[in-house]
C-alpha cells in the first residue's frame, strides 16, 4: 500500500476528487428548493450525496490500495464478480414479473430496494463486464485471425449479449447502449481487425435507426402508453408534446437559456424550482449551466474529459493486454455516459435516463465509479513501479 501511495497518479485523483466535490454541491443547489417547497429538510439529498461519496471513497481506496492486481485476473474473482452481477440483474426480472409497476421508477425496474440504500444492479455490470472482458481478450490474446475470430469471440459474446438482453428488458435502452459500446470498444481494441468491428458498429448503428424509423412512422396503439415511446417522441417533438413528456428537455433549453455564458449564480436557479423534473439527476447539467454559466458547465466537462484522457495515458502505456483493456473499458464507462447525458441536455439524443458522471445524484452510480477509478490507480501504480524495477535491474546490471 505505501509503494502504492508513492506512486499515485495525480492526473488521475484530482479531477475525480474535484468532479465528487463539485457533485456534492450542485446536487445540493439542484435539490433544495423542492425539498423545502415539499417539507423535507433542503439539505437532504445534499447529505445523502456526501454520504455516498464517503462509502464511494472506501470502494475507490479498497479497490486502490487493498487489492492485489492480480486478484482481478483471477478466473474465481471474475467469475464471481460477473455471476453476482448477472443474478441481480435477473433478479430485476423476477422482480418486473411479481411487483410490476409496483417496483417500476420512471417506466423501468432498475432498482433493488434495501431501505436504506437503493441498488442499481446495471452500475455493477458495467464493471463486471469491463473486467469481464479484459480477462477473457488478455486470455486470447494474438489468437484474432482471420478464419478463427468468430469462435474466440462466441463466448464473451453470448455472455455480453445475455447481459444486454437482461437490461433491455427492464426496460433500459440507455444501459444497453452503453453495455453494447463496452463490448465494440474493447474487442476493436483487443486485436479483432478494425474492419470487423467497424462493419459491428455500422450494422447495429443501421439497424438502432431503422427500428426508431419504423416505431415513429408506424406509431402503434399499443405503444403510445410506454414510458419509453413517450420519451422518444418527446425527443422528437418537445414543445408539441410538453404537457407528455417533452417538459424536461424544453425546460433544459430554459435553463441554459436562462445561465448564458456566466451563470444567475450558484443557488438561483428558476428552473430547479418546480419546472425541470428531477433536476438533480439525469438533467443536473442544465441547471449547472444556469447557474455557473455555459462556460462553467464547459469547464466541468472539459475535467470530465481530462480524466478521461489521463486514464487512457495509463492505457497506452501499460504493459499488459489486461490492463489496458480495463482503462480503456473504464473510459468508455465514463466517456457514453457523459456522451448520452450530455446529448439528452442538449436534445441531440432520445431521454435515455443516464446521469452525468460523478455529477449527479445516486449512490450506486457514484460508487461503481469510484471503485473503476481506484483500479485505474491501481494499474497505474503496479506500471510505475514495474518500471521502477526494471530501471533498477538495468542500472546494477
Amino acid at each position: 500500500m505505501r509503494r502504492k501511495l508513492q506512486h499515485l497518479d495525480y492526473k488521475i485523483l484530482l479531477p475525480y476528487l474535484l468532479l465528487v466535490f463539485f457533485g456534492i454541491i450542485m446536487v445540493y443547489s439542484a435539490s433544495s428548493d423542492i425539498l423545502l417547497v415539499n417539507g423535507f429538510k433542503p439539505a437532504t439529498y445534499g447529505i445523502r450525496q456526501a454520504i455516498y461519496a464517503v462509502v464511494a471513497f472506501f470502494g475507490f481506496a479498497t479497490f486502490a490500495f487493498f487489492l492485489r492486481l492480480d486478484l482481478f485476473k483471477r478466473t474465481k474473482f471474475v467469475a464471481w464478480f460477473l455471476g453476482i452481477s448477472m443474478f441481480l440483474l435477473f433478479y430485476l426480472i423476477v422482480l418486473k414479473v411479481f411487483k410490476g409497476s409496483d417496483a417500476a421508477v420512471n417506466g423501468a425496474v432498475g432498482w433493488i430496494d434495501l431501505k436504506v440504500i437503493r441498488i442499481q444492479p446495471l452500475e455493477i455490470a458495467k464493471l463486471a463486464l469491463v473486467i469481464y472482458l479484459a480477462y477473457y481478450l488478455d486470455r486470447h490474446d494474438g489468437s484474432f485471425r482471420q478464419g478463427n475470430i468468430v469462435n474466440n469471440l462466441i463466448r464473451p459474446a453470448v455472455l455480453s449479449g445475455v447481459m444486454m438482453l437482461l437490461v433491455i428488458v427492464e426496460p433500459d435502452l440507455g444501459g444497453t447502449a452503453i453495455l453494447a459500446t463496452i463490448v465494440i470498444i474493447m474487442f476493436s481494441l483487443s486485436g479483432v481487425p478494425a474492419k470487423n468491428a467497424l462493419l459491428c458498429l455500422i450494422g447495429i448503428g443501421i439497424g438502432v435507426f431503422f427500428l426508431v424509423f419504423l416505431i415513429v412512422k408506424w406509431n402503434p396503439d399499443f405503444l403510445q402508453s410506454s414510458y419509453q415511446y413517450q420519451r422518444l417522441m418527446s425527443f422528437l417533438h418537445p414543445f408539441e408534446l410538453e404537457q407528455k413528456g417533452g417538459a424536461q428537455l424544453v425546460n433544459s433549453y430554459y435553463a441554459i437559456h436562462n445561465g448564458g455564458l456566466f451563470g444567475v449564480g450558484l443557488g438561483n436557479s428558476m428552473q430547479k424550482r418546480g419546472y425541470l423534473p428531477e433536476p438533480y439527476t439525469d438533467f443536473i447539467l442544465a441547471i449547472a449551466a444556469e447557474e455557473i454559466g455555459v462556460i462553467g458547465a464547459l469547464l466541468v466537462l472539459g475535467l470530465l474529459f481530462y480524466l478521461m484522457w489521463s486514464i487512457m495515458e495509463v492505457g497506452l502505456h501499460a504493459s499488459t493486454q489486461f490492463n489496458a483493456l480495463v482503462c480503456f473499458g473504464v473510459t468508455t464507462i465514463i466517456f457514453t455516459e457523459t456522451l448520452f447525458n450530455v446529448g439528452a441536455v442538449l436534445g441531440l439524443l432520445p431521454i435515455t435516463g443516464v446521469t452525468l458522471p460523478f455529477i449527479s445524484y445516486g449512490g450506486s452510480s457514484l460508487i461503481v465509479l469510484s471503485a473503476s477509478i481506484g483500479l485505474v490507480l491501481n494499474i497505474a501504480a503496479n506500471e510505475r513501479i514495474k518500471k521502477e524495477e526494471e530501471l533498477a535491474d538495468e542500472y546494477q546490471s
